[in-house]
C-alpha cells in the first residue's frame, strides 16, 4: 500500500505535513532534514525541488530555492540523496516542484526513481489539468504515484470537481490569494473552508500562511491537516532546532 494511503486510512485529522527545499541549507542536508522530521514525529515530509522561478512562492522559499541552486543541486542528486535513506525511512513523502526540472528529467524517468527511493507521490502546481490527465495521468498511475492538485479560494465548484477527480489522494487547499509564507487570518477563510468541507470527499490539507500552533490549529479545524513550509526554511536558516520546532506546532504537545 502507498504511504500516504496508510497514513490517510489511520489518521483523518491533525495531518501535520512539512516542506523543505532539497539541497538547503547546505548542499548535502537533505537526508539528515528527512530524518530529523521523521524522529520529531511529523507525518508527511514534502521535498521541494529547486527551480529558478518559483512563482508560486513567497521570498523565504524563494531564497533557499536559489541558494540550493547555487550550491550545486539537481534533480538527479535529489534522487541520489534520497535513496541514501530509502531502505531506514518509512515516512510517506511527496516531491513537490515546477514542471519544468521535470519535463527535462524525463516523466516516466521521474516516476522510475522516485518508487526507486521511497516518493510517495508528487505536487506539480504549474501542471494544466488538461495537459496532466491528456499526457501524463497514466504514467504517474502506472507507477502507483499519487498526484496531488492545489485549490484556492477562487476555485469555482466545477473546477474544484476535476480537480478532486484527479488528485489521487488529498487536494491541496492554498488558504488564501497570496505566495507562501505570507500572514494570513484563517477566521476570515472560514467560508472558504466551509466550501471545501461541503463539495471535497477526499481529505484535505492547507497549507499558505501556516506558522506556528496557533495557526496550524486553527487549519486543522476546518481540514486534515496543514502544510508548513516557509516557517520550517527559516528554522533551518537561524540553525534551530527541527524536533524544538515541531513540538512547539503540534497539538499533542
Amino acid at each position: 500500500m502507498n504511504k500516504i494511503d496508510k497514513l490517510l486510512n489511520q489518521k483523518q485529522q491533525n495531518i501535520l505535513s512539512v516542506y523543505f527545499t532539497a539541497g538547503y541549507p547546505e548542499l548535502n542536508s537533505t537526508a539528515n532534514i528527512i530524518k530529523e522530521l521523521e524522529n520529531s514525529g511529523v507525518d508527511l515530509i514534502e521535498v521541494g525541488i529547486p527551480f529558478s522561478d518559483p512563482i508560486a512562492d513567497g521570498p523565504v522559499i524563494q531564497y533557499s530555492n536559489n541558494a540550493a541552486i547555487e550550491n550545486g543541486i539537481t534533480l538527479e542528486l535529489i534522487f541520489k540523496q534520497l535513496e541514501q535513506i530509502s531502505a531506514i525511512s518509512k515516512i510517506p513523502k511527496i516531491m513537490m516542484g515546477y514542471f519544468n526540472p521535470v519535463l527535462k528529467f524525463g516523466v516516466e524517468q521521474f516516476c522510475e526513481n522516485c518508487v526507486k527511493v521511497g516518493i510517495d507521490g508528487v505536487i506539480i502546481p504549474d501542471l494544466p489539468l488538461t495537459e496532466y490527465k491528456n499526457k501524463y495521468q497514466q504514467i504517474f498511475k502506472n507507477y502507483g504515484i499519487h498526484f496531488v492538485f492545489l485549490v484556492s479560494p477562487q476555485t469555482t465548484k466545477q473546477r474544484l470537481n476535476e480537480i478532486e477527480s484527479l488528485s489521487t489522494a488529498f487536494v491541496y487547499a492554498v488558504s488564501t490569494n497570496s505566495t507562501t509564507g505570507g500572514a494570513v487570518d484563517f477566521g476570515l477563510q472560514e467560508s472558504y473552508f466551509s466550501f471545501l468541507q461541503q463539495h471535497l470527499a477526499k481529505p484535505f490539507l492547507i497549507g499558505f500562511g501556516v506558522k506556528d500552533r496557533e495557526s496550524f490549529a486553527s487549519a486543522c479545524s476546518f481540514a486534515n491537516g496543514a502544510i508548513i513550509g516557509s516557517a520550517f526554511i527559516k528554522t533551518l536558516s537561524e540553525k534551530k532546532d527541527v524536533k524544538n520546532f515541531i513540538q512547539e506546532i503540534t497539538l499533542e504537545k
